[in-house]
């Protein structure tokens, strides 16, 4: 019995001796019903507080990870409404956005909490809380410095997969052609190259690679063999059209990069997003085909390599992305589409959507939620 409680009794009981006695068996019979009612307080010591089980997911500068730490925006937003709430709280981390869904949807998370967008297709299934952040999709190309650096980009197009085949071809063929040329040219008495397969074969290597780029400066001496080097004159001209056309379009297609400025201009190039993402929605419904990978680091390195002419993803996570680790390797062109808010996500009929939005809105009051802002976001720090 609390010490409250037992103070009380005795002074009650003082004045129990002093009144009659009816009147004290009837404050005697009030006295113990309120001593067998659960005294409030006591009653919830004796229960469990519920631990709060939150998904969430790394995605920068909304979540960080460094092994078991984690930081970023939206982790600092819900340790501050926990603590409003006064809840304990535990973190676990998915792979992606769809993965923290499922969790949510299947109630095995009480919450999901990074830089999910609140849409119209997901409110159907979850309880989201009031808008957190205020954001939208944006498209990020490499920089400009590095598509106007000549050198790197020639090189880049020489070593492209398509050209190291058709060097690959082009190889072959002289093989085949040099050893064909030997065959019928070896025992002419006049012949351009050795009757022995060494060097005759160099010679005869010599040759078709020369006549390949139309530049041989001897003729096979026998019929047969000027048959085959007229065959031959005829693929090497093929040759050099497609090898010169091959170039021009990888070189062409390389200059236009340049001329995305937004969402117009991204039908016909190769787009990078994440899968599961409202932007990969967004590009379906503009029937923009994209290339879906599994992260937003993915997609970064996607367009990097040039994989990809275009990545379309969050603005506030593209941002944040140009004034750190891409900075002078990407920018950010056009302005923002699509405006979506993010927001935490819940089971349907959730009974802590009320609380969250609560404490949610006094954070903002207080000012709390201003400084986690310019914490992650401040464009000047950055």
């Amino acid at each position: 019995m609390k010490p409250v409680l037992l103070h009380k009794l005795h002074q009650v009981l003082k004045i129990l001796n002093k009144v009659p006695f009816r009147q004290s068996l009837l404050a005697g019979t009030i006295i113990l019903l309120l001593l067998i009612y659960p005294y409030p307080g006591a009653t919830q010591g004796n229960q469990s507080k519920k631990t709060l089980q939150v998904a969430t997911k790394v995605i920068p500068p909304f979540v960080f990870q460094d092994k078991d730490k984690l930081s970023g925006f939206s982790i600092d937003l819900w340790r501050s409404i926990a603590n409003e709430m006064g809840a304990d709280f535990k973190f676990t981390v998915y792979p992606t956005v769809p993965d923290v869904l499922d969790e949510v949807e299947q109630n095995k998370v009480d919450l999901g909490i990074a830089a999910i967008s609140i849409t119209a297709e997901r409110q159907k299934k979850f309880d989201f809380s009031l808008p957190m952040f205020a954001g939208g999709l944006q498209i990020m190309v490499r920089s400009s410095e590095s598509k106007n650096n000549i050198f790197p980009n020639l090189l880049q197009t020489f070593f492209s997969p398509t050209l190291l085949q058709l060097v690959g071809i082009a190889l072959a063929l002289v093989v085949i052609a040099a050893h064909i040329i030997w065959l019928f040219e070896r025992h002419h008495q006049e012949a351009m190259i050795s009757k022995s397969y060494f060097p005759g074969i160099f010679k005869a290597s010599w040759w078709a690679a020369a006549t390949l780029a139309t530049q041989a400066d001897e003729m096979p001496k026998g019929p047969l063999g000027r048959m085959i080097a007229i065959i031959w004159m005829f693929i090497g001209v093929i040759f050099v059209a497609y090898f010169t056309a091959t170039v021009t379009t990888a070189m062409t297609v390389q200059q236009l990069q340049g001329d995305i400025r937004g969402i117009e201009d991204l039908p016909g190039r190769v787009v990078v997003t994440t899968a599961g993402s409202t932007a990969s929605e967004f590009l379906r419904q503009q029937k923009i085909k994209a290339v879906e990978v599994a992260g937003i680091e993915n997609a970064y390195d996607t367009l990097l390599r040039n994989q990809a002419d275009a990545l379309v993803f969050d603005s506030p996570v593209l941002l944040y992305y140009t004034a750190n680790e891409g900075k002078n390797k990407v920018e950010i062109v056009g302005s923002i589409f699509q405006e979506e808010n993010y927001g935490i996500v819940l089971p349907n009929n959730s009974p802590y959507r009320r609380q969250i939005n609560s404490a949610l809105l006094t954070i903002k009051e207080n000012g709390i939620y201003r400084t986690l802002y310019e914490k992650w976001f401040d464009v000047k720090k950055a």
